[in-house]
This record gives structure tokens, sequence and C-alpha cells, in this order.
């Protein structure tokens, strides 16, 4: 048996020989990470530098551009080393600190769309308070609570995993996952296992009941409604609906592939299932919040093509 306080190093064994092809794979990815880094600072700078825009949709919008940045910059820099690496090992600090980020950003971007759908529901069925329910300080004191909770709650996390003693130091993973250490584990893991337990009702059960509460209440708006607020759900909740599902898509890949054994799936495949969230996300929300929202995408679209009369057209327009 390894004992813990030998293990200074996890082996990541998700990773293979790609020969030649491993200099193509960084590029790709690289390009992706340029891409996310280039959408999310052009949206948050849109967003800070206009005052049409510092209203709380935009507060709750500019809250998850930054997170898609943090998420990403705790994933691409540390894949793109271990793509050109030979020996795929990271030290146990590394290691504790990309759980940190991963999760931390996970639990973030769920919250904060959780946030979004509340948001949502006020300003279609009580338009008319709708300022007064949600202003701007409201919205502030949410985004604090939304990156706050996350930060604790995984300190917690890390702090009952790094205690446990490990009678191994290899990972099947392309990076470092919490419940990967735990199984681990040579003691008993009912605590880590509790808390998880507690961590996941907080974190995904209950922002998920305020998500399917508010959408069956703004549903329940939509087709008792006349068309013009139909039009106006539509247009607001279509780009917040599509990034909760591709969010929620890749979140299920990575509890079932931590969970159960997917030694039967191909290693390609079940690398790119485990990244999905992680890669996707942080592109695919910028870009299609940019091209549904009315404000954003034309202030956007001004600003790249060097035009200066933004605001004529975004009092033309009715978001």
């Amino acid at each position: 048996m390894i004992n813990s306080t030998r293990i200074s190093y996890f082996i990541l064994s998700a990773y293979f020989d790609t020969g030649n092809f491993k200099y193509l794979y960084f590029t790709i990815v690289m390009y992706l990470y340029a891409l996310i880094i280039s959408v999310n600072v052009l949206l948050i700078v849109v967003i800070c530098m206009n005052r049409s825009l510092h209203e709380p949709m935009y507060m709750f919008l500019c809250s998850l551009f930054v997170n898609e940045l943090y998420g990403s910059t705790g994933l691409f820099p540390f894949l793109l080393v271990q793509i050109l690496s030979d020996i795929h090992t990271v030290s146990v600090s590394w290691c504790y600190m990309e759980i940190f980020c991963v999760y931390s950003y996970g639990c973030v971007e769920y919250l904060n769309l959780a946030i979004m759908s509340y948001d949502r529901y006020l300003s279609i069925c009580y338009p008319l308070q709708y300022n007064t329910l949600m202003t701007s300080n409201k919205a502030l004191i949410l985004i604090i609570i939304i990156w706050l909770f996350p930060i604790l709650a995984i300190v917690v996390l890390i702090s009952l995993s790094a205690s446990l003693q490990l009678c191994g130091n290899i990972i099947n993973k392309v990076y470092c996952g919490n419940y990967a250490i735990v199984k681990l584990a040579c003691a008993d893991t009912k605590v880590n296992n509790v808390y998880g337990l507690i961590y996941t009702v907080i974190s995904v059960i209950i922002p998920l009941v305020l998500i399917l509460y508010t959408y069956m209440r703004i549903l329940k708006v939509c087709f008792s409604g006349s068309k013009q607020t139909r039009q106006k759900a539509v247009s607001t909740c279509t780009p917040h609906l599509a990034s909760l599902l591709n969010f929620s898509f890749g979140c299920c890949f990575q509890i079932l592939q931590s969970r159960f054994d997917m030694s039967s799936v191909p290693s390609m495949l079940d690398i790119l299932l485990s990244l999905y969230f992680l890669t996707c996300q942080p592109f695919f929300t910028p870009v299609l919040y940019g091209l549904k929202m009315s404000k954003i995408r034309i202030i956007c679209k001004h600003l790249l093509c060097g035009k200066v009369q933004v605001n004529q057209h975004i009092c033309a327009v009715k978001n």
C-alpha cells in the first residue's frame, strides 16, 4: 500500500500516446481557449462600458461570462501542458487547486443560471413591480452570494478529501476530480459522502427546484398572456434555457463517468465527454447570448465595425 504521507503526485491514466497528433490536438485546444477568452472578454467589456446595460439581467450575464473565463482558465493551460507532456503527472497541491477551480466553476455556473431564471420570472410575471423587486443593489448581493457560497463549500470539500489516507495515486481522468481521489482512500469515507450529499442538495437540487418553479410560472403567463408577453419570454428565455440544457447535459456526462465504470467506452470518446462541460459551455454561452440578446448584438456589431452611433439604435430596440 502507498501511505498518504508519501504521495506527492497523482498519475492521470486517461491520457494515451497520440504520437505527432499531439501537436494537432494542442493547436485545436489552444485556438478554442483563445476564442473563449476573446468572446467572453468582449461581452464583459461591452456590458461594463455601456450604461444602457447596467441592469440586473446584464449584471447576471456579466457574472456568467466572468465564470466562463474562470472555469476555462482553470482547465485549459493545464490541459495544454499535459497534451505535450510525455509523463502525465500532477502534484497533489496542484491537483487540489484544479479541483477547486473546476468544482467552484460548476457550482457558480448552476447557481448563476438559477438566479437568472428567477430574474426572468420577475420580469415576465411581475413587469410593473420588477424595478422594485430586482434592483441593481439586490442583483449585486445575489452575485456575491453566487460566488461566495461555492468558494466556502468547495474549500470544505477539499479539506475533507485532503485529510484522507490514500492507497494509490492513479486517477483515470485527464484532469483531477474529487470523487476520483475519494475512491483511492484506504479509510472510511462516510463523512465525505454525507457532505457530498448535503452539498449536492444545496447546490443542485434546490436551484433545480427554483428553475422548474420559475419556468412553470413563466409558461403559465405565456399561455394566458398577450402576444407581446410571449415574444418577450421567448427572446429572453431561449438563450438561458439553451445554456442551462447544454450545461446540464455536460454535467450528466461528468457524474456518470465519475460514478460508473466507463472502460467499455472508447478512450477518445470518454475524454471528449469528460471535457464537454468545461470546453463547450464557456464558448457556447457567450456566443448564444451575443447572437440572441438584441442590445448586446447591436453594440458588438457597431464596436467591431468601428461605428459610433450606438445609442440611437439601442433606444429603438425593444428587448
